[in-house]
């Protein structure tokens, strides 16, 4: 009986241990499960790190990229803004109301004053003037008008800039109409007005003088006859010969006859022999040579007065008074003095004395 029930407790033991170790035969698997999914899982870690280092690397590219275009684009900027020219400040064009008691008329003129003429550190400076004259058939605001651009022009320097009304008087003193006095008025009532309404340097050496077709004559008149008033006379296309012309004569154009009777009279009169350029230039005593000012005059080679201003400068060359003469290809039109008063603008800054 005892070998019996330790049969059976044998038996029963193997199945114990046989189950224990089905048991434990378990046990490793799910082990081996757990640990499967745990590699599983770490390789998603690993891909998960890998894709955050991809878009880590991804956005520092981007912000790379987006850094050098930043760059590249201010680059540019800052080229383009060295290269283009930037805007000044408008010149202020302002009309006066002027009465003349020698002419006895009213002859209004137009003032450009420089973009700072009214700012605080500005208003003890006093400024260089440049009276600039109109041609034949204009007036005063020819050169304010959308034909010119002498604000524009004028924006990028320190001057005061005049337009005197000359009507169709040759800037001289009529032989038939005694009031009709456009050389003495410029002198004797403009300039002084001009220096008391505004900051006008009242020099010599802060003056000058030009004009278009009948004002470049003027000016290069004014300059002969009164070189102790400016430092400078100019002309754009200058009607030279204008003393000269008859106005019976059929070559002499239609629309100049009645102003050249009108001014100078008949042939031979005084007045005509006290304004004729070329004699003026031609008698000039070689001792008067240093106190003239400078000098400058040009014409388009396809203007009608060509001829005139080359003229000029072989009479100024023989007697060798110093003087600049250009020409070039124009004619006698708005788009040419426009060009051209900028090379007077230029001249001017060399000749004139400074603003102070």
């Amino acid at each position: 009986m005892e070998i019996v029930r330790a049969t059976n407790n044998l038996g029963s033991t193997r199945r114990s241990f046989h189950a224990a170790r089905m048991r434990n035969g378990e046990t490793h698997r799910s082990f081996d499960t757990a640990r499967a999914r745990c590699d599983a899982s770490q390789r998603s870690r690993d891909a998960s790190q890998a894709s955050c280092d991809a878009s880590r690397e991804r956005f520092r590219l981007t912000r790379a990229r987006f850094v050098s275009l930043c760059c590249v684009l201010l680059l540019a900027f800052v080229s383009c803004q060295a290269q283009t020219p930037q805007r000044q400040p408008a010149a202020r064009v302002e009309s006066v109301k002027f009465e003349s008691k020698l002419v006895g008329k009213p002859l209004p003129y137009h003032v450009v004053l420089p973009p700072l003429y009214d700012a605080p550190e500005s208003r003890a400076v006093r400024y260089p003037v440049i009276y600039l004259l109109h041609g034949l058939g204009g007036g005063a605001g020819d050169w304010v008008s959308e034909r010119a651009h002498l604000a524009a022009h004028a924006a990028g320097y320190r001057f005061i800039i005049v337009t005197p009304e000359g009507r169709d008087g040759w800037y001289t003193d009529s032989a038939t109409i005694e009031t009709d006095k456009f050389e003495t008025y410029i002198l004797a009532e403009l300039i002084p007005d001009v220096e008391r309404r505004y900051r006008a340097l009242p020099a010599r050496e802060a003056r000058a003088v030009a004009g278009l077709s009948m004002g470049g004559y003027g000016a290069l008149k004014f300059g002969v006859k009164h070189p102790q008033t400016f430092a400078l006379a100019a002309s754009l296309s200058g009607a030279f010969g204008a003393a000269s012309w008859d106005h019976t004569d059929p070559n002499v154009l239609a629309f100049i006859k009645p102003s050249i009777s009108r001014t100078y009279g008949a042939m031979g009169s005084p007045t005509r022999a006290s304004n004729d350029l070329f004699k003026l230039f031609a008698d000039l005593p070689p001792e008067r040579f240093p106190t003239l000012p400078f000098i400058y005059f040009d014409c388009g080679t396809e203007d009608f007065l060509i001829n005139y201003n080359r003229a000029l400068s072989d009479l100024l060359l023989k007697r060798k008074i110093p003087h600049e003469y250009r020409q070039l290809p124009g004619s006698h039109s708005w788009p040419y003095w426009d060009t051209q008063v900028q090379e007077v603008l230029k001249l001017a800054t060399r000749k004139l004395r400074a603003a102070q």
